[in-house]
């Protein structure tokens, strides 16, 4: 049921260091395969779909252990610096 008020989204924030390690690793991975490592990860993170992730150094399945609305929130959080 809908009151107007605003609901509050909270995620916890415990494995920003492991985020940040994951998707360097990945950010590689696409570089060496010569793909453009931040068009392929934003369209992984918009579709979730793991074809935009190469399989070269496991980083397919090392993108997968990112929770999406966790690292949304991070990102936002560090692009307007709060």
């Amino acid at each position: 049921m809908f009151s107007g008020d605003t609901m509050k989204f909270r995620i916890p924030t415990d494995h920003e260091s492991e985020m940040k390690q994951i998707l360097t690793e990945v950010y590689s991975a696409l570089k060496e395969k010569g793909y453009d490592p931040v068009s392929q990860i934003v369209g992984y993170i918009l579709t979730e779909d793991p074809g935009y992730i190469t399989n070269h150094k496991n980083a397919r399945s090392m993108i997968r252990h990112i929770d999406r609305d966790e690292l949304l929130q991070v990102l936002l959080k560090n692009y307007l610096n709060v």
